[in-house]
């Protein structure tokens, strides 16, 4: 089997089903929630052999465009990264990997995963993965059906026709997520779960969406062609790729093809929706605890705790999670994965800051951290990665002031150079050009103690930037 398989990872959603550690800025498939990778690493790696795949390209948005780069360094992976002018949906997203693979190969033959997805058995994975791409090649579009493990609610259903190479079977239908009573009926009759993850030659997916939305693909093909170069990313054309039909793929393409096809795998899969789902994929204590961070129980069971660094103690109760990060603490019943969705709508409304952002920020040099806030002072952490720096800036209505804690910085202030190392500080008055940059070989630390009238963000006017944020 000569031909590769070019895997196209997904990765540009931003879901609140894990909120409050998954928020807009830092979605689920960049957590570590099952030991110190994320999905969208283990993403990667499993699509590691270089005898079946060739180089990933990586689909997302420019908000999480350094999060990915920061991740595939720390796998030591190398990807084309995409970024979607703003978001449209799987459908586009997928047309958009597919029309760039076909730039790289005619004949591609393209391997769409979700990053948010967790898969316990690789073998079991990459042997479908090889048993799909006969198909895949002979023109099917082939989704992975996994086999069921108990009667779900939460998934689509896909039930499997005659066969049509190997293990595969055409599509005979898909059918939306039942209900209790009707998904057991599903497995009795042999129905696979829907996973949403695809294998198919590009060509092929684009020829069949053309079929029943050819602007939309001559947009998407549109946005490829007049695609940017910048820092390494493709930056896809954004009125062309604006003006695609925001839909998913399934209603775009898997429910009108005559093309679809299932191959069964059981390896192991979980889209990893809900806390609930996080506790079941977790290693428990025998009272059926799970704890990620520092958790202490006392006659309570099959709970699920997930922390970041205060301690969680429960006592006398059961099924409840218990979510806290440094700004927002959950407690929840494990049962009612709709409940939060409904609370996370209210908080929406009366707290939109806690679904979008994490109190520590993350930015192609690093990251920062708020720790504390008053009328005309904050008081935050920074942490620079070795080689990096800031931009060259000033601010109108704040000064700064600089305590390293690790590490060595190099630190400009108008004509000024000066190196400041562990225990030294260094002040920026109000208006001083300046810029912050980490010399050294390890990460370097500091407090940064801001005081002025005006503290937010937007006052920070960029004369020089590595990242052209100018």
């Amino acid at each position: 089997m000569d031909r590769r398989i070019i895997p196209l990872i997904m990765c540009g959603g931003a879901g609140t089903r894990l909120w409050p550690a998954s928020r807009e800025v830092h979605p689920k498939q960049f957590l570590s929630l099952f030991g110190a990778r994320s999905t969208f690493q283990e993403t990667l790696l499993r699509v590691a052999d270089a005898s079946l795949f060739e180089r990933p390209i990586v689909i997302t948005n420019e908000a999480y465009r350094f999060m990915v780069l920061e991740q595939l360094a720390e796998i030591g992976r190398q990807a084309d990264v995409l970024l979607e002018p703003m978001r449209r949906d799987s459908g586009p997203a997928i047309a958009a990997g597919a029309a760039f693979a076909q730039s790289r190969d005619n004949e591609a033959i393209v391997l769409a995963l979700a990053a948010d997805h967790l898969v316990r058995d690789t073998p079991a994975f990459v042997a479908a993965c090889r048993g799909g791409l006969v198909a895949a090649e002979a023109g099917r579009i082939v989704t992975f059906g996994v086999k069921p493990e108990r009667p779900a609610t939460e998934y689509g259903y896909i039930n499997p026709g005659e066969a049509v190479a190997g293990e595969v079977r055409a599509v005979a239908k898909f059918v939306e997520k039942p209900d209790a009573s009707t998904a057991a009926g599903y497995i009795d009759a042999g129905y696979l779960w829907n996973s949403g993850n695809f294998m198919f030659r590009a060509g092929v997916l684009l020829d069949e969406y053309r079929n029943v939305d050819a602007d939309s693909i001559a947009s998407v093909e549109q946005s490829v062609a007049s695609a940017a170069r910048d820092l390494g990313f493709v930056k896809l054309d954004a009125p062309a790729f604006g003006s695609a039909k925001a839909i998913s793929i399934d209603y775009a393409v898997m429910e009108k093809t005559s093309l679809a096809a299932v191959v069964p795998v059981a390896c192991g899969w979980s889209d990893i929706g809900s806390w609930r789902q996080v506790w079941e994929l977790s290693d428990k204590d025998g009272l059926g605890n799970a704890a990620r961070g520092t958790a202490v129980f006392e006659d309570s069971r099959n709970c699920n705790v997930s922390t970041d660094r205060a301690l969680v103690a429960l006592e006398g109760v059961d099924d409840l999670v218990v979510v806290a990060t440094q700004d927002a603490v959950l407690v929840s019943r494990q049962k009612d994965a709709n409940g939060l969705k409904r609370l996370v709508a209210k908080l929406k409304v009366s707290a939109p800051a806690v679904t979008e952002n994490h109190i520590k920020v993350h930015r192609p040099w690093g990251s920062y951290q708020s720790v504390d806030n008053g009328d005309r002072h904050q008081v935050k952490r920074i942490v620079v990665k070795p080689g990096g720096r800031l931009s060259l800036q000033k601010h109108h209505h704040r000064s700064e002031h600089w305590i390293v804690v690790r590490g060595t910085a190099q630190v400009t202030v108008n004509e000024l150079i000066k190196t400041v190392h562990e225990n030294e500080s260094i002040y920026i008055p109000i208006g001083a050009v300046h810029r912050l940059e980490n010399p050294g070989k390890i990460q370097l630390e500091l407090i940064e103690v801001q005081t002025g009238s005006y503290l937010g963000e937007d006052d920070i006017i960029r004369i020089e930037d590595d990242y052209q944020r100018t």
